[in-house]
């Protein structure tokens, strides 16, 4: 039921609403910006250099250098690429990293086959549609096993975004879906390492593969993703019907959400409330206390980080440099040295953080009692409606400050204008 839908989505998909295209774009331009500052990254390095040193046709573009290299190789270096500084959107739905699987897959086939830019906009959005859509029916019990959603649901989009692009019909983006599942992987237990952003490489590489194959003729089980032995059976999938509500009608993909923080996707909502409230000195603050939701505890509440990537995952030390009035959106504020900051160290020995089941994953609280007992208190919820241009301002800010201003209106020029994939491509080097 799930692959037929999705099928017939893939290549019948109506045009999408102005709104959500421009979403899109937006996204588009996001992706680009964390590609082009992670590029440097140790495993950007290591996996471009595999690629290059592979050889091969140079159909596609890399983040971080003009070599071209064959399409799959470009997709997996600019999955990892865009996922190494773990500052690229995500979907709560979908739990997961959508565009690092989805768009590195679609430009490497548009480059490959010459298509317009119009037709990679719609594939990557027909793409991540799906890759939400197949989020949503594997579950939380796929993620809590120890899936990384962001390889595995990403590989089916990334497999969709292909099959959009090359003109399949119903029953070869069917194939393409079964295809894929016998490809797709990912492992939380890779978090914290090289191997988390390598996980959407491997999405995007592996939709890039079962397209290639699928449109040289390969004949594989088209139902590999929900049948008996299939993907969602064997990897603790829920096969969850909501999957397809609206299908083809509304857009999942309209609930992405952006990071304006350089640090794991559960303390914004805590980052959020913090910057709406009238902001206290920090020699004023008695105690702040954070209450979340119970997932979160376990993921980014370290107590007392002492490093840069340590402090990306600590609510106590993200509202001390939040309360300090430090930039919690710049790379550079997460390091060792900020860790050691007394001042720092004294305000995050402040804060307390409580779990409450009541509030949705995307949900946070702040209280803060000042030493003369003033309490302050703000929430917020990354779901909470956002509007587009407010939206469009902080993702500018957000790639000027990764890319600088010019390179930012360069790229958003050829993204707005719809420029050739070769063009977007060209846009990634150095």
């Amino acid at each position: 039921m799930l692959t037929e839908s999705l099928a017939a989505f893939i290549s019948q998909a109506p045009e999408a609403p102005e709104e959500t295209r421009q979403m899109l774009r937006l996204s588009m331009l996001d992706w680009a910006a964390c590609g082009i500052a992670g590029a440097t990254e140790p495993v950007s390095r290591i996996c471009r250099e595999m690629v290059c040193e592979e050889g091969g046709l140079g159909e596609a573009s890399l983040f971080g250098t003009a070599e071209r290299v064959p399409a799959r190789g470009a997709a997996l270096v600019n999955g990892a690429t865009s996922h190494a500084l773990d500052y690229d959107d995500t979907h709560f739905a979908h739990i997961g990293h959508p565009s690092v699987a989805v768009m590195p897959a679609a430009l490497a086939l548009a480059e490959g086959a010459g298509a317009t830019g119009a037709a990679l906009q719609e594939a990557a959005l027909v793409g991540i549609e799906a890759s939400v859509r197949v989020g949503v029916w594997l579950g939380r019990s796929h993620y809590q096993t120890g899936f990384h959603q962001t390889g595995t649901a990403g590989a089916f989009g990334a497999a969709a975004a292909g099959a959009r692009l090359f003109g399949f019909d119903a029953r070869q983006s069917a194939a393409a879906l079964g295809l894929v599942a016998t490809r797709a992987s990912g492992l939380k237990s890779q978090f914290g390492t090289m191997g988390k952003p390598y996980n959407a490489g491997l999405a995007a590489a592996n939709g890039v593969e079962a397209v290639l194959l699928v449109a040289k003729g390969f004949v594989p089980n088209p139902e590999g993703l929900e049948c008996a032995q299939g993907f969602g059976p064997t990897h603790a999938g829920e096969a969850n019907d909501s999957a397809l509500a609206g299908l083809g009608e509304t857009w999942l993909f309209d609930g992405i959400s952006h990071k304006f923080h350089a640090c794991c996707h559960g303390l914004h909502a805590t980052l959020e409330a913090l910057g709406g409230m009238n902001r206290p000195a920090p020699e004023e603050v008695q105690a702040v206390e954070i209450t979340t939701h119970p997932r979160w505890m376990t993921v980014c509440n370290q107590p007392a980080p002492e490093t840069g990537l340590g402090a990306k995952f600590s609510y106590r030390m993200v509202a001390a440099m939040a309360l300090s009035g430090v930039s919690t959106a710049a790379l550079a504020s997460y390091s060792a040295e900020m860790c050691a900051d007394p001042a720092l160290r004294a305000l995050r020995d402040c804060v307390s953080v409580v779990a409450d089941e009541a509030l949705a994953e995307t949900e946070a609280r702040v209280r803060i009692t000042l030493k003369d007992g003033t309490v302050l208190e703000a929430a917020h919820d990354l779901n909470a409606p956002m509007r587009l241009e407010d939206r469009a301002a902080r993702l500018m800010a957000k790639a000027e400050a990764l890319i600088g201003e010019d390179r930012t209106g360069a790229l958003w020029a050829l993204i707005e204008a719809a420029a050739s994939p070769e063009a977007i491509g060209r846009a990634l080097a150095p």
